[in-house]
């Protein structure tokens, strides 16, 4: 994960004075990063009982897509207000900047369904809570957080009590 942690750019003050926003499309735009990354988190869940992959809006998506696919499982979108078009349970959270809130089709996953939560970064927690929240709504097991980036520092795996944290690259 060296090569996939030299990619990543630092942008600071964005989106606002004094946060330091870990830019990870540089990894996108690598071919052969990029599919290090998947390649990586299939192997961590090759061998657990995963039915889907839920992607956090909005670079969680390109992720838990792109590792659904490989892994021949479903992928469900955890998305920001308004932009789910059937009934959903929604979560508020706040962030190191603000508050917002996350929605999830209502019947998106159930009593059966195995979810993995998948997104780029974990800063705060606040949005993986949220969306750990929503899994657990429909009725669905939620088994771990996987994220390309954490940030240790802002101690967001804290709260997550009891669900596991899998990151690649860690500042």
């Amino acid at each position: 994960m060296k090569k996939v942690k030299e990619l990543i750019v630092d942008v600071p003050d964005f989106p606002q004075p004094g946060i330091i926003f870990r830019d990870i499309t540089p990894v996108l735009a690598d071919s052969a990063a990029f599919a290090r990354v998947i390649d990586r988190l299939a192997e961590r869940y090759a061998s657990m009982d995963v039915s889907h992959f839920v992607g956090i809006e909005s670079r969680g998506f390109i992720f838990a897509t792109a590792l659904a696919y490989k892994m021949g499982k479903g992928f469900i979108p955890v998305r920001k207000k308004g932009k789910l078009p059937r009934d959903t349970f929604a979560a508020d959270y706040s962030l190191e900047y603000g508050t917002d809130s996350v929605h999830i089709h209502q019947d998106s996953l159930g009593a059966d369904d195995r979810a993995v939560i998948v997104d780029d970064l974990i800063a705060t927690g606040g949005t993986a809570s949220a969306a750990r929240h929503l899994v657990e709504q429909c009725g669905a097991l939620a088994l771990e957080l996987a994220v390309v980036v954490e940030l240790t520092a802002l101690s967001g795996r804290d709260k997550l009590a009891g669900l596991p944290v899998h990151s690649l690259v860690t500042y």
